[in-house]
């Protein structure tokens, strides 16, 4: 059965369009030891080692991210499936361990909100608003980093939210939570995934907003701690 982890903050518009499509919805609930505005967003409890239906999803301790940073950020990485992206400093030891065990090159960035701040298109291209993150993975000349405006995706609780946690890669398509026609960088956004050969989703009813990734998982190549 393929699924979708979505924050139990998703708009219902989303998530009906996932059900249409043939996914089950599995919700993450809020947890008691995270600030409430990202106390249910996916990429803080589970990492997806790749970006295809396909990649398998690393579970971690649902208990272990906490307040304050960065003591929620240890599963908060982007793996493209080549290129593992993080704070390497702040990274859970097994799913470090994971990561090198599949062999991605590891890359250290000075924001701990990795996934947060990433747009994953392909196996080597991604979306940042983060200088930092930009800098770093331009370094490896084989990844395409396209580098967008920082702002203008909403997160309760917060002065901004993160375009990576406004997103998901699901099947050929790139989805945002949200109408990302209001992104000031919206053109280039669509051309820059259109140019990898895939399509670009977006919600024109309710505002571009951050919950911590849209992952997609077809169930059957899953790990935990």
């Amino acid at each position: 059965m393929k699924k979708i982890y979505l924050s139990e903050e998703a708009n219902p518009h989303f998530v009906e369009y996932l059900v249409r499509l043939g996914y089950q919805c599995d919700t993450v609930h809020c947890s008691p030891n995270l600030a409430r505005g990202i106390a249910s967003h996916p990429d803080l409890f589970m990492c997806k080692l790749g970006c295809s239906p396909d990649s398998p999803i690393f579970y971690g301790n649902p208990s272990a991210p906490r307040a304050p940073y960065p003591l929620d950020i240890p599963y908060n990485a982007v793996c493209t499936g080549k290129y593992f992206i993080h704070s390497l400093g702040f990274t859970d030891s097994s799913l470090m361990a994971l990561a090198q065990k599949m062999e991605m090159i590891l890359i250290d960035v000075p924001q701990g909100y990795t996934k947060c701040n990433v747009v994953v298109v392909d196996e080597n291209s991604l979306i940042t608003a983060d200088k930092g993150i930009y800098k770093a993975c331009s370094v490896h000349p084989e990844i395409d980093c396209l580098l967008v405006n920082s702002g203008h995706v909403k997160l309760p609780g917060f002065s901004t939210g993160f375009l990576g946690g406004a997103s998901g890669r699901v099947a050929e398509n790139v989805l945002f939570h949200g109408s990302l026609q209001n992104h000031p960088d919206f053109t280039l956004i669509k051309s820059f995934i259109e140019s990898k050969g895939l399509e670009t989703i977006w919600f024109e009813e309710f505002p571009l907003t951050d919950i911590g990734s849209v992952i997609e998982s077809n169930g059957l190549k899953e790990c935990g701690i």
